[in-house]
């Protein structure tokens, strides 16, 4: 890895995230919360941060394309950094003193989990808010997909960025440039969510709530300005509204564009969609029927079923209800959702669906296998054959993603935090999905893990942002090697 190279893009990453809190300063003016100067000189402070660190890696950029290796460096230190830097904001205008807990509410906020420390959200400067919640918007299709779009500028090539960072098993390319890729599907996101914030305008939103909580639901984060989340709003259209956008945000962008440019039938055509589809209303069904026994009103009772089930699938964690008060059959099959996530190349976190069909159909060849050990037989995907190695990827990443999720959670249980706390306090954060249950419920937050318990989970947040490996082959000693 050229450790140069790395920062100097990692600077330009950090400089944009310092030029985005001016548009929270405007806010903060157009509002006159009291917030200004602290905004401004936040976003001051870290764009001369972003320019010290190019300009001062610059002259050994060269003219060579970026290796795998400064990939996955760019890629790891750019969201640990972003979100170092995006906790300014919060320290500076004294609405997190503590930083350790700044850095988890910034790193919640871009890599879309949407899990709080803050208890009363609403009493918080509408600069600060607006921040918190468009730092779910910039981290929605990955910071990393938008530098991409740049480096032509600097002389550099970026696909090996977009592998390390583009979630899912396998990469989509629109396009044969990767810059070309990044633009289209930054069009993609931002017409999505200009649609989602006029019709939610529509529905009776002002434009602040409408403007956070398009950010939340199209970066499928959750972050709400409302103590009660979406559940602030009496309006069915406006939870309507959102699980529409919640469940179109949890499928591939990449569907969206092929749709958009004349080709809807490709949603019909790939088994992850259809199974996605069928996950959320078996789901659903599940759920709706399990609660029939508490006299609920049959439209509401569906309504809030579906809301929590695509909120919880697509990782957004918004919530209409306390969902810890339904019964343990719903509550589990919420947590079972927490894992699986959203679909590859969509803004969603979690494994992924696909990942999950695929280990269905592998345990399928291994029962099969079994009956006829002289048989042969492949994994196939939408009519093509999935490589060995495929295969091989997926499974180790789901055995790493539960010794993580073993490790984390008992290091939290060593702080003496509860043992349902700590079970989906790591899942929800590896997940990028926001509430869990105990102490870190719908209706919490979570100020009372411990700051060890804080850093670490933070560190899960980005690591299940980047789905894993791309964090701990940082760790690996042929990484840093030329």
């Amino acid at each position: 890895m050229r450790l140069s190279r790395v920062l100097a893009i990692v600077g330009v990453v950090i400089f944009f995230i310092g030029a985005s809190m001016l548009l929270a300063t405007a806010v903060s003016v157009y509002f006159a919360d009291g917030s200004v100067w602290r905004l401004l000189l936040s976003a001051v402070l870290s764009m001369a941060i972003g320019t010290g660190l190019f300009l001062g890696n610059s002259k050994r950029l060269g003219t060579q394309d970026l290796s795998l290796k400064d990939g996955f460096g760019i890629v790891g230190f750019s969201w640990f950094g972003a979100s170092l830097i995006g906790a300014l904001p919060f320290v500076m205008t004294g609405t997190i003193p503590n930083f350790s807990y700044a850095f988890f509410e910034s790193a919640s906020g871009l890599t879309t989990t949407g899990s709080t420390i803050l208890a009363n959200i609403e009493n918080l400067p509408e600069g600060v808010l607006f921040w918190r919640s468009f730092l779910h918007w910039l981290g929605g299709m990955g910071i990393i997909v938008l530098s991409v779009a740049i480096l032509p500028f600097l002389g550099l090539g970026g696909m090996q960025l977009y592998k390390a960072e583009s979630p899912g098993p396998t990469k989509d390319k629109l396009r044969p440039r990767i810059q070309q890729t990044a633009k289209l599907l930054w069009g993609v996101y931002i017409l999505v969510s200009a649609i989602c914030f006029v019709l939610l305008m529509i529905a009776g939103l002002n434009w602040f709530d409408a403007a956070c909580h398009t950010f939340g639901t199209v970066a499928t984060g959750g972050f709400s300005n409302y103590n009660s989340s979406v559940g602030h709003f009496s309006s069915p259209s406006v939870h309507y509204i959102i699980i529409f956008f919640m469940f179109l945000c949890g499928i591939s962008f990449s569907l969206h564009y092929r749709a958009l440019v004349g080709k809807p039938l490709a949603y019909l055509k790939q088994a992850e969609l259809r199974f996605y589809v069928t996950i959320i209303a078996l789901a659903t069904l599940a759920i709706y029927l399990s609660r029939l026994n508490e006299s609920i009103p049959t439209e509401q009772n569906f309504r809030e079923s579906l809301f929590q089930v695509v909120s919880i699938m697509t990782t957004t964690g918004f919530g209409t209800s306390d969902f810890e008060l339904w019964t343990p059959f719903a509550k589990m099959i919420l947590l079972g959702l927490m894992v699986v996530g959203g679909c590859a190349g969509s803004t969603g976190g979690g494994l992924k669906v696909v990942r999950v069909l695929l280990l269905f159909k592998y345990l399928k060849i291994l029962l099969n296998q079994q009956l006829h050990p002289n048989g042969v037989f492949v994994v196939k995907l939408d009519g093509s054959r999935v490589k060995r190695e495929v295969i091989q990827n997926i499974l180790g990443l789901f055995l790493v993603f539960i010794m993580l999720h073993m490790t984390a959670s008992a290091f939290l249980g060593f702080l003496g935090v509860d043992i349902l706390t700590a079970v989906t306090a790591t899942l929800t954060c590896l997940g990028n999905v926001g509430p869990g249950l105990g102490d870190i419920g719908p209706t919490e937050n979570f100020l009372a893990i411990p700051t060890p318990g804080i850093l670490v989970l933070s560190v899960c947040m980005i690591m299940g942002r980047l789905e894993i490996f791309s964090v701990l082959i940082l760790f690996h000693p042929q990484t840093w090697r030329r």
